[in-house]
């Protein structure tokens, strides 16, 4: 074993255990900070692979863009940021199904390669996957920046209670202090 293979392991055992924990916590903001470091582990198994542009698209995008989203959505919302007991749910129909799924893809994936090498083609550039994203993707790209921007737009409404109330419908105790 070589020490990019020992780096690899490493930072794959952070990720599965931050995955978890993730799942694991009852406290949401906690949740989200433990998928940053799950997402960041990531990224670094791409740095130890040699993929330098895919884990800084992955810092960039899922830590820096995603996780911030999730965080702001929890705060707007004024969901829970303390344990929450209604988080607790039995473990068990999560475990068996996960289970059940990691030995099907395993299975599937032996048998489609049969343990078998492949070929692998020439490197890519930084520069051809920029031409392929700015020329092919660049209307998907943008989309997905429109709905990224109404998500957060819903958040905000949704977490403002006084946007979009009609002025006939004011609270009972404010119409009780105008009658006073």
């Amino acid at each position: 074993m070589t020490g990019a293979d020992v780096l690899l392991l490493a930072l794959g055992a952070v990720a599965v255990g931050s995955g978890v924990l993730v799942v694991a916590t009852k406290h949401l903001v906690r949740a989200g900070l433990y998928l940053v470091l799950c997402l960041g582990a990531l990224a670094g198994d791409y740095l130890v692979l040699t993929a330098e542009l895919v884990a800084w698209v992955q810092v960039l995008i899922y830590v820096g863009a995603v996780v911030v989203l999730l965080l702001f959505a929890v705060m707007l919302t004024r969901a829970p940021i303390g344990a929450s007991d209604d988080l607790d749910r039995p473990g068990w129909p999560a475990a068996l199904i996960g289970a059940g799924t990691g030995l099907g893809l395993t299975a599937l994936l032996v048998d489609a390669f049969r343990w078998s090498t492949v070929e692998l083609p020439a490197a890519g550039t930084a520069e051809g996957i920029g031409e392929q994203v700015f020329r092919s993707w660049v209307l998907p790209f943008e989309v997905l920046s429109v709905l990224l921007l109404a998500a957060l737009v819903g958040a905000v409404i949704l977490s403002r209670p006084d946007i979009g109330r009609r002025p006939d419908t004011a609270p009972a105790q404010s119409r009780t202090e105008a009658i006073r």
